[in-house]
């Protein structure tokens, strides 16, 4: 048995740029999507691999996550978090999940 202290989870908040796929839910003629997602994990690599897992479940070709760190880590560095953010961060954390809080369609300029 491990004497190690369980390290406990925490909410990240991560950028997903996601590809076409077919069925993927994606507006007709949209080239891919961005997502802001709130993902729990032990630490942020943990937090990135369950996001893409759950994306790829949902029919989503996850191509690049960047990582903004959890709540504590972004006010450090001057964001403000808005309460309807911090309650899906809350969320998140509750229930072991990922929270998809935004998704926006990217179109090509012709």
């Amino acid at each position: 048995m491990s004497d190690k202290p369980k390290r406990p989870q925490q909410v990240y908040t991560l950028l997903i740029e996601v590809g076409r796929k077919a069925d993927d839910g994606l507006p007709k003629g949209a080239s891919g999507a961005g997502l802001i997602c709130y993902a729990t994990g032990v630490d942020e690599g943990e937090a990135v691999r369950e996001t893409v897992a759950v994306l790829k479940q949902a029919g989503l070709a996850p191509l690049d996550v960047t990582g903004h760190g959890t709540a504590e880590e972004r006010r450090a560095m001057g964001h403000e978090i808005p309460p309807e953010e911090e309650a899906l961060m809350a969320r998140a954390l509750a229930e072991n999940a990922v929270i998809v809080a935004q998704m926006e369609p990217f179109f090509d300029a012709d």
